[in-house]
């Protein structure tokens, strides 16, 4: 193998307390799939997999610090959407289930509109349209290589 594929296939978030997470997620309108059990939570998603998992077995798993982390990690997942008005709906829906609002939707610098939420364990969302990047039927996002050829 001389590269990695361009791809992401499955997103885990460590999580305190499983119950809450899944329950969190499930709220959201998310589906449990099958190979779910006690210690792990899957949701089939489109392209992707997000996993839930015991924030200490995750870092044992990693081989890495359980030490707290901070309150930003450096990273945020993203859903995005095909209007303004569906960031609302979708930020206002996520909030009802239990997120933490972070930055309510806005218009922002970059020409799109977005928001941020924090789920049951502090991982941070973001709710955003961007009118560069529309989604496809799918819902897939849609971005050109910056060399305008094949990224795939």
């Amino acid at each position: 193998m001389t590269r990695l594929e361009p791809r992401i296939s499955l997103v885990t978030l460590g999580v305190s307390d499983m119950a809450r997470a899944r329950a969190f997620y499930e709220a959201l309108g998310w589906e449990v799939a099958a190979p779910s059990n006690d210690n792990v939570t899957f949701f089939q998603g489109r392209g992707i997999v997000l996993g839930l998992f015991g924030h200490d077995d995750l870092a044992k798993d990693a081989a890495v610090s359980t030490a707290p982390p901070p309150d930003f990690r450096g990273v945020s997942l993203a859903y995005n959407c095909r209007s303004e008005q569906e960031v609302d709906e979708a930020f206002a829906h996520a909030v009802a289930c239990g997120a933490t609002p972070q930055k309510p939707p806005e218009k922002v610098f970059w020409g799109g509109y977005s928001g941020y939420f924090a789920d049951p364990d502090g991982h941070l969302w973001e709710v955003a349209f961007n009118p560069f990047a529309p989604l496809d039927a799918d819902g897939h996002m849609q971005i050109e290589p910056a060399d305008g050829g094949d990224s795939g």
